[in-house]
Formats: C-alpha cells, sequence, structure tokens
C-alpha cells in the first residue's frame, strides 16, 4: 500500500513537472508508466500471477491454471441476496494486462492493473444469462485475497457448485 502512495505521489509531481512541450500524445505517460515498473514501484502486470482467489464485497473471482497452457479456469459469483445474483463458468486467456474471458456466449475482455481485475461497463447480452434480479457482472472489479490454487478450488456458488475445478 506504502508503494503505491509512492507512486502515486511520483506520477503527481513528474505530471504536474513535465514539460508543456510534449504535445499531448500520452507518450510521456506511457514512459512514466514504464519507468515505475522498472524501478518496483508499481507491479508489471504482465508479470503478475492470476491463479487464486479474487474479492471485493459479496462479489467472487476464483482463477486456476487449465493444463499447463495460457488458459486458465475461471469462475465469477456475485450474491446481493433475494434473488439477485451472477454466477458463471468458463476460460480466461491472458495478454499482458489484457483479459479474454469467456463464459459460455458471453465473450469480452477485462483490465488487469497487477492488483485488480476490472470488467468492462458494457457487456454483450450474452451476460446476461447468468445473473438473476437486477445483478449484472458488467463493471465487476476485484482484488486478489489469496494467491493459493487449493483455496480458489473451494469457491462455490450460493447453491453449492464448485466454481473453479480442474
Amino acid at each position: 500500500m506504502i508503494r503505491r502512495r509512492i507512486a502515486l505521489a511520483t506520477l503527481i509531481m513528474l505530471t504536474a513537472c513535465s514539460r508543456a512541450g510534449d504535445g499531448g500524445d500520452g507518450k510521456a505517460g506511457e514512459k512514466l508508466e514504464a519507468a515505475s515498473i522498472a524501478a518496483g514501484l508499481v507491479a508489471d502486470p504482465a508479470a503478475a500471477p492470476l491463479d487464486g482467489l479474487w474479492s471485493r464485497d459479496t462479489d467472487r473471482m476464483c482463477i486456476l491454471p487449465a493444463g499447463g497452457n495460457a488458459t486458465r479456469h475461471v469462475g465469477v459469483m456475485l450474491d446481493y441476496g433475494e434473488g439477485q445474483g451472477c454466477t458463471a463458468l468458463g476460460t480466461m486467456e491472458r495478454s499482458g494486462s489484457t483479459l479474454k474471458l469467456t463464459l459460455g456466449a458471453c465473450r469480452f475482455t477485462a483490465r488487469f492493473d497487477g492488483d485488480s481485475i476490472q470488467f468492462p461497463a458494457m457487456l454483450p447480452s450474452a451476460c446476461n444469462a447468468f445473473c438473476t434480479g437486477r445483478a449484472t457482472l458488467s463493471a465487476l472489479n476485484v482484488e486478489r485475497i489469496s494467491a493459493s490454487v487449493a483455496e480458489a478450488r473451494t469457491l462455490r456458488s450460493t447453491n453449492g457448485t464448485m466454481l473453479c475445478a480442474d
């Protein structure tokens, strides 16, 4: 947490001190991010592991290796009580900080920043099939709570279905 604060403070100072003539093409931000990763101030999303258990409030996500390749098993559960929730199983492929999820007919790209996984705010309509009531998978944002594959295997849906099984 302290590293994040230092990195944020550095980012703010460097942004405030940037030259007016950088053209505003966004290259300065990319260079700053690369320098922060190289200095160890910011986690490199391309190198950070994904396997384990992820959570925020009542939202849960498990990720497990699948056969030793780049594909991962993934399970997602949101439980807001009283018939409001989502449960989805599928696979995920990673390309740097981009995560391509396939949950049946629901296919989309999520973002991984090294600390959290964020689903897009707008998902294909096929993703609605996994949810009940007014719940949605849109804009799901979870953070790692465990890197343990064994723990991730224990995640179950509200009806007891295992979400991440090999």
